[in-house]
């Protein structure tokens, strides 16, 4: 029996033949001054897994500088731009130090622009002065895939986006049930924080919002809101729309990486 080119196991035995493992880190919101130690241990975790895909879901550079919410606040105050690219920057690149280079593993990044990234661009259309001063450009994704705010990206028959969108006004859908429903089949996002799963009874196809994958609390959630699952989500074996999702807490990169 011939081996695997990646793994040099015997087929029948070869995980490649179960299907991909693709690696979803959902929302970790990175401005300044917030933990972000968890990066070197997720990036730490992929190089022990190595998973054929890793999906950034966005949201990863929050962006406070550019928040329409808090201009004009004492809270917006001492925000800057540059300090929020360069937070987002560092912390990201503290996890991709821990497997690039290494001999044999290459694997398919993709970076899903969210709302906070998007930020810079409603800046520049509110302000024409900011163009050619910021942009999508100044983050540090040269080698990752990138794919605009709700573009939506198919991998081996799964659907990744920021979030989904349901209804005449385009809101990002509730809950798993209806994000299994207007997908037609397994996707998966982020945006909400919250963890949700659903799975059809006949096809086996999976909806799954991912969680968040940040250690700080976010003021505007509120003490109900911040309690969510804090995690990374490997999905094992997919093949044409099908997975096995395994939760992966922060807390046990933590105590394990």
């Amino acid at each position: 029996m011939s081996a695997c080119k990646g793994c040099f196991a015997a087929h029948k035995k070869c995980r490649h033949n179960l299907g991909k493992r693709i690696l979803v880190i959902p929302d970790t919101q990175v401005k300044p001054g917030v933990p972000v130690d968890h990066f070197p241990r997720i990036g730490k975790y992929i190089l022990h897994k190595r998973p054929d895909v890793i999906v950034h879901i966005g949201d990863h550079f929050d962006m406070p500088s550019l928040s329409s919410y808090d201009v004009g606040k004492k809270s917006f105050e001492g925000r800057r731009y540059k300090k929020d690219i360069e937070s987002g920057n560092a912390a990201l690149r503290s996890m991709t130090t821990e497997y690039y280079g290494v001999d044999g593993y290459h694997p398919r990044q993709i970076f899903l622009m969210g709302n906070h990234e998007e930020r810079i661009k409603r800046a520049v259309e509110m302000d024409a002065t900011l163009e050619g001063l910021m942009g999508y450009d100044d983050f540090a994704l040269e080698n990752w895939e990138v794919h605009d705010f709700l573009e939506v990206v198919e991998v081996e028959g799964i659907k990744f986006s920021h979030y989904f969108t349901s209804g005449i006004y385009g809101r990002p859908v509730p809950s798993a049930a209806i994000l299994l429903r207007e997908a037609m089949g397994s996707a998966v996002m982020g945006h909400t924080q919250k963890v949700d799963i659903a799975i059809h009874g006949k096809t086996g196809a999976i909806a799954m919002m991912a969680g968040c994958a940040y250690q700080h609390d976010e003021d505007y959630l509120g003490p109900q809101g911040n309690n969510c699952r804090r995690q990374v989500v490997m999905l094992n074996e997919c093949h044409k729309g099908i997975f096995d999702p395994m939760f992966v807490s922060l807390r046990f990169l933590k105590n394990n990486y």
